[in-house]
């Protein structure tokens, strides 16, 4: 591995940073604003009919379109999310000389995010979707991906934010970027499962569907826990010990 990716993967914060960004984005999926609209999100992706896609005994072509529809879907919300680590680690690095009280401003921050998701913060759970939608098809499918990050839905904005605030936490574009694509990662693949096997897929996340609130407030819990470990500085104490173990591992070949 070079020195550059060594530097963006391995050091700092980013590997745990990493972990809680993949959690969030599959809390995200798994939120309210996601899996119950799956049959429509996929719907205008593909441009079949929520009947077609969520049938039996698809063909090979329209399995093939679904997947295809739904990865374009989230390329285009991926781009945009990047985008905004790039800009969160670039900010970050650029007020470096003032890293501990901004990392105080940040814990808060989480943490406030954290009780949002948990439902416990109306005022930050405001819908402010672009609610026009353009015609269907594989065509416009990047370009509803990104409506779809640009909207940050109720129950996503709270755990981006989060993933946003470690990302500027993180300090350097790289790392933002990163980080960002980790959560992408996390809400992303469920959608090219569900694409993939929609019947089987939705029968498996039934349960889910079931205890939404619960994981609502497991996953808004894990975020306020990383905002407590920001705000009292025992986050970056935890990291530096991580950073060090990773440091001196050799592998066995």
């Amino acid at each position: 591995m070079g020195d550059w990716a060594y530097d963006t993967v391995l050091s700092g914060s980013l590997i745990m940073a990493t972990a809680v960004a993949l959690l969030a984005g599959l809390v995200s999926f798994f939120s309210p604003c996601v899996v119950p609209l799956l049959p429509g999100y996929l719907s205008y992706v593909s441009g079949m009919t929520a009947a077609e896609v969520a049938a039996d005994g698809k063909s090979a072509r329209q399995r093939g379109r679904l997947v295809l529809g739904a990865g374009l879907f989230v390329l285009g919300f991926s781009a945009v999310f990047v985008s905004y680590g790039v800009l969160f680690g670039s900010v970050g690095m650029q007020l470096r000389e003032y890293e501990r009280p901004l990392t105080i401003v940040m814990g808060i921050v989480v943490i406030l995010l954290g009780l949002a998701f948990m439902g416990f913060v109306p005022w930050l759970q405001r819908d402010v979707r672009v609610h026009a939608v353009p015609s269907v098809g594989l065509a416009v499918a990047p370009l509803l991906g990104v409506l779809f990050a640009i909207g940050w839905t109720p129950c996503i904005g709270p755990a981006l934010g989060a993933v946003l605030g470690l990302a500027y936490n993180e300090g350097t574009a790289g790392r933002g970027a990163f980080l960002t694509a980790a959560y992408c990662v996390g809400l992303g693949v469920p959608f090219l499962l569900a694409a993939f096997a929609f019947s089987r897929f939705a029968r498996a996340t039934a349960w889910v569907r079931r205890h939404q609130r619960g994981i609502a407030l497991v996953g808004g819990g894990l975020l306020v826990v990383v905002g407590v470990l920001l705000l009292t500085g025992l986050w970056g104490q935890l990291m530096t010990e991580l950073t060090s173990w990773v440091g001196s591992f050799e592998p066995v070949v």
